[in-house]
């Protein structure tokens, strides 16, 4: 698989970099707050709750405002595997697939023990944030995927019939593997994503959604992204119900104002290409970032998964200085989201700085170790 080792980075182009980072990852994660207190109703229930426009601010969920699930989470996990994936390189083990594999094992964990461990010094810094041990109704699929030590693959997927849109919704950091070619980008978030969704659906979209997000870490709009992202599954065998989905959206953009009704017929049944399907389409047709992640999320569909991925693909797109201050303000982790986020931009962008052959930096091994 390729690597960004070798690039070599002007100032400019780290900041922007990072701020896409940035973007894509706070984006992520608030799309998710926007969307978990309405997860699982209806529209008519959103709007007995929160009036005829449904919801258009952070509401309430799991006690606070700003709460993130187990979306976000998986997405932060995401990020830590792959930067420990380029740390363990220098060991000559270079299986990037198995790294993201015993990133989402250390999540799992999160979701059985009350609080940190400190006697595993091998989990680095992310799985000592305190704040990850909330359980935020992870759906089955993912508990069952990562119960024990197997390893799903494509050849021996965990969860076979599995098509919702949970591996889809934690793909997006794959996506700003920015020095690596589309095609690459997309066969690891499908590997991963076999991990805890076999379904080839839910498989597809996953890396469907990381290479339109390469687009866009790339400087690319979002409707070349896609367009490039429709060629590319062209030639996977099992491709059509997502390229089917990907072309309704952007069908959907020519028929006029955005409407529930028309977001209701994209999200289908609430599997990966429907939730995809959303999310390009009201990143796409949003006025404004705040405008596009409110239509994201009121739907009979699954809000959380649709506000996250439509988040990663504004925040990606935009940078951070697009997303609504007054959301980031009251996010949950946020200072974790962005210290992770930056450690990855300077992984990316400075790695041979931090950790190669001739030298590495104790405390960047320490928060990320090869083990």
């Amino acid at each position: 698989m390729g690597a960004t080792a070798g690039a070599v980075w002007g100032r400019s182009e780290q900041q922007d970099f990072r701020s896409r980072v940035r973007g894509t990852m706070l984006g992520v994660a608030v799309g998710d707050a926007l969307g978990a207190p309405v997860d699982g109703l209806d529209l008519a229930g959103i709007r007995e709750a929160y009036g005829v426009e449904g919801l258009v601010d952070l509401g309430l969920g799991y006690g606070r405002r700003g709460a993130v699930t187990h979306l976000t989470q998986l997405t932060l996990f995401t990020v830590d595997g792959l930067i420990r994936a380029q740390v363990r390189r220098d060991t000559g083990a270079w299986h990037p697939p198995t790294d993201l594999h015993r990133a989402y094992l250390r999540w799992a964990a999160t979701q059985r023990d009350w609080g940190p461990d400190e006697r595993r010094k091998d989990d680095g810094w992310l799985a000592r944030e305190e704040w990850l041990y909330a359980r935020r109704d992870p759906a089955r699929s993912l508990l069952l995927g990562l119960g024990d030590e197997t390893m799903g693959t494509l050849e021996a997927p965990k969860n076979p019939g599995e098509a919702g849109p949970e591996a889809a919704a934690r793909s997006a950091p794959f996506g700003l593997l920015v020095g690596w070619e589309p095609q690459l980008v997309a066969q690891l978030a499908v590997e991963c994503a076999a991990q805890t969704h076999g379904h080839p659906a839910a498989c597809l979209s996953a890396g469907a959604y990381a290479v339109i997000v390469h687009g866009l870490a790339c400087g690319e709009s979002l409707d070349g992204a896609v367009q490039r992202t429709l060629a590319l599954l062209a030639a996977r065998p099992g491709h059509e119900p997502v390229s089917s989905a990907l072309q309704h959206a952007l069908g959907a953009v020519r028929q006029g104002m955005p409407t529930p009704d028309r977001i209701e017929e994209l999200v289908g049944d609430g599997a990966a290409q429907g939730v995809l399907a959303v999310a390009v389409y009201c990143a796409l047709v949003g006025e404004d970032v705040r405008h596009g992640l409110c239509l994201s999320v009121n739907h009979d569909g699954p809000s959380g998964a649709t506000g996250a991925l439509t988040g990663g693909l504004l925040g990606a797109l935009h940078g951070e200085t697009a997303l609504p201050p007054a959301w980031l303000a009251e996010l949950e982790g946020r200072p974790t989201i962005l210290e992770l986020a930056d450690d990855f931009a300077m992984e990316m962008t400075q790695g041979p700085a931090l950790h190669g052959p001739t030298g590495s930096s104790p405390g960047w091994l320490a928060r990320y170790p090869r083990a």
